[in-house]
């Protein structure tokens, strides 16, 4: 028998197109929290989902209280929608989860236990990611990225099945941009991170919403919504260019003084043209980037909009 903890747990859920394995996600996880605290909650956040999840949601809320149904205007993004349920959480330790079962409820308390050891920020590893191979190649790149977003080692281990304290979020309660990445914005708060190694179940019910060309897009978002890091390699390519183009004059001045002819050929002359152009526009390319994310924030765009709530607005603090 788990012995119960004096905190009580809030766990988010975003749901897109999930109304299959919703009924038996409640069913895996209610004895969980149960085991763990008397004053839990769950809170399902309806990303834009084309099927039936929203009306699924609001079945569960109604048979079971401790349930917070979201249901936002339309399909905003995971991060987006787990930064949505993690300023409606009440309690005092936060946990974020997918909602295809491959993150077993059951795992919950291992982070849990973890947490306790004076972490702010625990992350449920997978011991073996089971999503196929180029989702496991681009969770990998994006995991790299994250790390140089993060400017911490255990960005490697990060995954959507994580564990954190409420009062980390007061450093990310004024953010306001449409670009999410939650695991940069837990760095704001604290800089005590670990991980541990949880069990990864294959996708029993439905296919998977995350496509390979979504995590590399999230893994730009957050390469130029965090980090600096590609102004700084446009910097240095810049400078790597610059010193190509000093030792090609060199070259040709040297070549007329020596042999008293220049550089022969087009060819020449146009690759030279073609490697500068080039460079010129790869960093214009960059910070018109961090312009686009600049014009975004100024004007307003929230991260997420609220359609409906089941659960939530009846409740008393």
């Amino acid at each position: 028998m788990k012995t119960k903890i004096s905190h009580s747990i809030s766990v988010v859920i975003p749901v897109y197109n999930s109304a299959d394995s919703l009924q038996v996600l409640i069913q895996r996880i209610e004895p969980v929290l149960k085991s763990l605290t008397a004053q839990h909650e769950l809170i399902f956040v309806n990303d834009g989902s084309k099927d039936n999840s929203w009306q699924r949601i609001q079945e569960l809320c109604a048979s079971h209280p401790w349930i917070t149904g979201i249901d936002l205007m339309r399909n905003y993004g995971q991060h987006n929608a787990l930064l949505c349920g993690i300023r409606a959480a009440r309690n005092d330790i936060i946990v974020t989860m997918d909602d295809d079962l491959q993150n077993p409820p059951e795992e919950i308390p291992k982070l849990i236990a973890k947490l306790m050891e004076a972490y702010d920020v625990v992350y449920g590893t997978p011991e073996k990611e089971q999503h196929g191979f180029w989702r496991d190649r681009a969770s990998q790149i994006s995991k790299l990225i994250l790390q140089e977003s993060m400017g911490a080692e255990t960005a490697r281990k990060a995954s959507a099945f994580r564990a954190f304290r409420k009062d980390v979020r007061a450093a990310f309660d004024n953010y306001q941009s449409a670009y999410v990445s939650i695991d940069v914005l837990l760095t704001w708060g604290t800089t005590k991170f670990t991980a541990i190694s949880v069990r990864h179940d294959t996708r029993q019910i439905g296919a998977s919403n995350y496509s390979f060309g979504k995590l590399v897009t999230h893994a730009m978002n957050m390469m130029t919504g965090f980090s600096t890091l590609p102004l700084q390699l446009a910097s240095l390519m810049g400078f790597a260019i610059t010193f190509f183009g000093f030792c090609v004059l060199v070259y040709v001045v040297g070549r007329y003084f020596i042999q008293g002819a220049s550089v022969p050929g087009f060819a020449f002359l146009a690759s030279i043209i073609s490697i500068f152009a080039g460079a010129q526009m790869f960093s214009l390319g960059i910070m018109g980037e961090y312009l686009a994310r600049m014009h975004s924030r100024s004007m307003g765009r929230p991260p997420s909009v609220v359609r409906d709530t089941v659960g939530l607005l009846n409740r008393k603090d």
